[in-house]
């Protein structure tokens, strides 16, 4: 996807035993910092229409997941507890003392599970197509076939079933360039990557019962066609979280970030102009 390079930098920074990869907009006088954090098995690239939309005076930052686009696997033991372990260090690296997260899919689970681990470190919580619920026992199967399909069949095959799944009938239509993008962000995981993050997603807490206890202000947004966010795991967050607004995008499946990001980045501003 093509970006302005002289507004948005890439960088790396070194957290344990990994090297992470990132984006970062920055702001001239910061008065508020966003943290994207990607879906699975997707990088940091999705975010770009976001970083490119944010006002001049937020700084706004998309990580590569370990494991995921350009950050490396380290010990290759995936968890979202161990994503969410690496957001808080990386946090610290930057010198980030108060953020507002954004993550969509497996990036709110990352989200839910940092806040739980340290909620003083968040000013908001964005959540795009994401539940708080662990999966059940058909999710986990689910998940541990698509491990089987990878391993007999490769990236390639994958990559088109989770396409034709993860969009709506218009985008999968009309959005070349979204497609071609998470086409691209599947094909550039190793196999073995895709793999142990399928089994982390199938192994995550559930974080449903910490949700009363977020205090700050989060915006959970759906794809009106999300095949793999239902409207009630949605309305979980929404009905637990004190201040919580649910917002449907029309005409998007899982990933209306990319697939109408005018009307995503409209709701993103409205929120951040409010936290």
């Amino acid at each position: 996807m093509e970006y302005n390079k002289s507004l948005i930098k890439r960088k790396r920074i070194r957290i344990g035993d990994i090297s992470v990869s990132y984006l970062i907009r920055e702001a001239t006088k910061p008065k508020k910092t966003v943290v994207f954090i990607h879906g699975f098995p997707f990088n940091k690239n999705m975010w770009i229409p976001q970083l490119e939309s944010l006002p001049p005076q937020i700084t706004g930052v998309a990580i590569d997941v370990r494991g995921h686009g350009n950050s490396t696997m380290g010990h290759g033991f995936f968890s979202v507890d161990v994503f969410a372990k690496d957001l808080l260090v990386f946090l610290r690296k930057l010198n980030i003392d108060k953020t507002v997260l954004c993550g969509i899919s497996m990036g709110g689970y990352i989200a839910l599970r940092a806040y739980q681990i340290q909620p003083d470190s968040f000013s908001g919580l964005i959540l795009s197509d994401t539940n708080s619920v662990a999966d059940n026992n058909a999710a986990k199967i689910k998940r541990f076939d698509s491990i089987q399909s990878v391993l007999k069949n490769g990236k390639r095959v994958f990559s088109i079933g989770f396409v034709n799944n993860v969009f709506s009938k218009k985008s999968l239509a009309e959005n070349e360039e979204a497609i071609d993008l998470i086409k691209s962000s599947i094909r550039r995981n190793t196999e073995s990557g895709i793999c142990a993050t399928l089994l982390a997603l199938a192994s995550r807490t559930d974080t449903t019962d910490s949700l009363k206890a977020i205090s700050v202000p989060s915006l959970v947004i759906r794809g009106a066609e999300d095949n793999l966010t239902t409207k009630e795991q949605s309305d979980i967050l929404v009905t637990n979280i004190p201040d919580a607004k649910y917002v449907e995008i029309p005409e998007c499946g899982h990933l209306p970030n990319l697939e109408d990001a005018e009307h995503f980045n409209r709701e993103m501003s409205a929120f951040l102009s409010r936290v």
